[in-house]
């Protein structure tokens, strides 16, 4: 047991125990719920039951999730499961945890798509951005492509637990693909190598965050790749770092691609930039 934790506790002393060693509410109530055995819309059944006994099983768990979390461990690790986009996601360190920054690249090519459009999402990781479009629009063919054989088995279990169906594959951004498709969306790595923020991001795998010395080695393959993928006046649509905005801006203007702009997300921050494909369309 941890030092200073109740020897007996009932659910409201566990959770300030939770507080006390600076954990965040909302945390320490997710990890409170799975020690549980309840899901994690059961928030008001917790507070309405602030005086139940917490059994020694659940205690131990409890414990055990809140070590795990104060050593910086993500929640969504923790607790196998985020929300993205409406959709409770399976998650474990195969992949990185959604972020809800992400939901502005979703909105993005759902207002763009036409009905039974062929679209591709690069880097699906846990599948989040390509079951999201599919959810909102069954008519979209979906493919998901990843590098990682781990990130797939994750995508595709999700795929088939919300049944939702994705064509899945396995390779390096867009090497071996031909399409053509109307657009191609991707969150691929785009931290630079030695960025400070990196340590602590250490629980998710470097290979889905870092993208060489600027962070844009990722995104040039990406937007050098895509012609060959896209059918004339098709978008390309990419997330990048906070201040990458306008560094992408122009690897998609130097590449041929027209009607580039960026779209910003909840925090007003520039979170994604993209472009149409020069063809008949462009004029």
């Amino acid at each position: 047991m941890t030092q200073g934790a109740p020897e007996a506790a009932t659910l409201a002393s566990a959770l300030r125990h939770a507080s006390g060693l600076g954990l965040e509410r909302l945390d320490a109530q997710m990890l409170l719920l799975r020690a549980l055995g309840r899901t994690p819309h059961d928030r008001a059944w917790l507070m309405a039951h602030d005086s139940d006994a917490l059994d020694a099983a659940a205690h131990t768990g409890f414990e055990a999730a809140l070590q795990r979390r104060l050593r910086g461990e993500p929640l969504a690790y923790i607790t196998g499961h985020q929300e993205f986009y409406g959709l409770d996601l399976q998650v474990d360190e195969r992949v990185l945890c959604p972020r809800a920054d992400t939901e502005t690249l979703v909105d993005w090519a759902l207002e763009l798509l036409a009905p039974q459009a062929h679209a591709l999402d690069l880097g699906t990781g846990s599948g989040a951005i390509a079951l999201a479009i599919k959810h909102q629009r069954p008519d979209v063919q979906m493919h998901a492509r990843d590098f990682s054989t781990e990130a797939l088995a994750v995508a595709q279990a999700n795929a088939q637990r919300l049944a939702l169906e994705v064509a899945f594959s396995q390779g390096s951004w867009l090497e071996g693909l031909s399409g053509p498709f109307d657009a191609i969306v991707s969150n691929p790595p785009y931290i630079a190598a030695a960025d400070p923020h990196l340590p602590a991001l250490a629980h998710e795998p470097l290979q889905a965050l870092a993208s060489g010395n600027d962070g844009l080695d990722d995104l040039r393959a990406i937007i050098e790749q895509a012609p060959a993928c896209l059918k004339p006046g098709a978008w390309l649509l990419l997330e990048h770092g906070y201040d990458q905005a306008q560094a992408v801006r122009a690897l998609l203007l130097n590449a041929g691609f027209f009607e580039v702009q960026s779209r910003k997300d909840l925090a007003d921050i520039a979170r994604c930039s993209g472009g149409r494909w020069k063809g008949h369309t462009a004029s």
